[in-house]
C-alpha cells in the first residue's frame, strides 16, 4: 500500500442488532455492513464525497464501500462486522480465536464514477 492510510476500526451497532430480526441478507442490513463512517476532513482531502463508493485496501484484501462522513477521529474510519470486513481482515488471531478487528492501516480511495457518456 502506498498512499495515505487511515485506522480502520469494525464494530457491532446497535442498527446492526436492530436488524437482525429482518434477517442478514435483507437490503437494510446489507446497506449497514456496507457502509463506512470517515472524517469529513480527511473525505475531502481525498477527494471523496459522502455518498459515493471507495475502495478500502487491507494488507489482506479490498473491499468497496459507500462512504458517509460522520463524527469519526481525523485519520480513523468506522465500519459494521459483515461480509466486506472480513475480505480486509487477516487469518492471525493472535490464539484469540477471532482475527484482529482494531486499527488496522488501510487506504481508501474514491471509486470513479462511470455515469454515461456525452
Amino acid at each position: 500500500m502506498a498512499g495515505k492510510r487511515y485506522l480502520m476500526n469494525a464494530g457491532r451497532t446497535t442498527k446492526q442488532g436492530q436488524q437482525i430480526n429482518a434477517g442478514k441478507d435483507s437490503p437494510e442490513y446489507q446497506a449497514l455492513v456496507n457502509t463506512i463512517t470517515m472524517n469529513a476532513e480527511d473525505m475531502k482531502e481525498a477527494g471523496i464525497t459522502s455518498g459515493t463508493n471507495v475502495l478500502v485496501r487491507s494488507d489482506d484484501g479490498e473491499a468497496t464501500f459507500l462512504c458517509k462522513d460522520g463524527k469519526v477521529p481525523r485519520g480513523m474510519i468506522f465500519v459494521p462486522y459483515g461480509p466486506p470486513t472480513c475480505r480486509l481482515m487477516g487469518q492471525t488471531t493472535d490464539g484469540t480465536g477471532m482475527p484482529t478487528s482494531k486499527g488496522w492501516e488501510v487506504e481508501v480511495e474514491p471509486i470513479a464514477s462511470t455515469g454515461p457518456k456525452a
